[in-house]
């Protein structure tokens, strides 16, 4: 099991610790607030499964039926957890909006904040090592499941505030009101990292600083030919593919061409981890100059 694996793993067991806190907190309050913040913490359980199930199938290694292998899963996973954030918010609206007309005391609120804020402090933690996890090699699926416990630390935040503003002022409607505002911004994230799923599904590009950097490497190393031309990339979970036509001399032998190809791939792959190049050699007749990395 490798290490991004390792940690998907550890989401599920930390996950089922928190809601065990939040649960406890919820039925010895009854706060409809707390309530919503555990039906949240039940999402990322079963967002974290999914993430962990993506993780080793995106493991596989490229098959007969799968020539580029498996990393695809990854967005899949992210975009099954951006939609299990937003029934999450819908869950929170509805519990608030009952809340909102059948308002009642909260019973205990001092424990169940306490217990409730020790589980918001292990999801802030484990979120912050999700987010460093999933940046080197790229890991969708762990930043989807980063984002979605940061959603749960908000939704925690708000539901503080709402509970320490009925006990401090005796307004019972608050309760449900900031339940809802909290709704909204877990409704926004989940909504975006279901944008940000859609455009890896769909071939996206990397973004500027990356393909600045694969422009650089490419005319660096790119000496004895003549440019490249039509340099595209697209993302695959850990995976960054890349393609380009390398135009060189009429008279090259192919032995030295491929010399060529070699040493740009080697700088590629060296200075970029999980990257997949394709270079397609053509002869100069063939140069574009417009829209290209022009070496000589």
């Amino acid at each position: 099991m490798d290490k991004v694996t390792r940690i998907a793993a550890g989401s599920i067991a930390l996950g089922c610790v928190v809601l065990a806190l939040k649960a406890l907190a919820w039925r010895i309050t009854g706060s409809a607030a707390l309530y919503s913040d555990a039906l949240e913490t039940v999402v990322n359980v079963v967002a974290s499964g999914i993430a962990l199930v993506a993780l080793r199938v995106a493991a596989q290694p490229a098959d007969q039926n799968h020539p580029f292998g498996h990393a695809k899963a990854e967005f899949l996973a992210a975009s099954a957890e951006g939609a299990l954030i937003v029934v999450a918010a819908a869950s929170i609206l509805q519990s608030a909006w009952v809340a909102w007309h059948h308002p009642h005391d909260i019973d205990a609120p001092l424990p169940g904040l306490a217990l409730n804020g020790v589980a918001t402090l292990i999801n802030l933690g484990w979120a912050q090592l999700l987010f460093r996890a999933a940046k080197s090699p790229p890991s969708p699926v762990l930043a989807a499941d980063g984002r979605h416990l940061m959603a749960d630390v908000v939704t925690s935040c708000g539901v503080f505030l709402g509970v320490g503003l009925v006990i401090s002022t005796g307004r019972l409607w608050l309760d449900p009101l900031v339940a809802a505002c909290t709704a909204g911004y877990v409704l926004w994230s989940g909504l975006r990292l279901l944008a940000s799923s859609a455009g890896g599904l769909m071939d996206m590009a990397p973004p500027a600083a990356i393909l600045a950097r694969i422009a650089d490497l490419v005319r660096n190393n790119a000496q004895g030919a003549i440019e490249a031309h039509e340099i595209r990339t697209r993302q695959a979970g850990r995976l960054t593919f890349v393609q380009f036509h390398l135009v060189v001399p009429g008279s090259m032998r192919v032995d030295e061409a491929h010399e060529i190809c070699d040493r740009i791939e080697a700088a590629l792959k060296s200075d970029m981890s999980d990257l997949v190049v394709n270079i397609h050699v053509e002869p100069e007749h063939k140069a574009k100059h417009q829209d290209a990395l022009v070496f000589q």
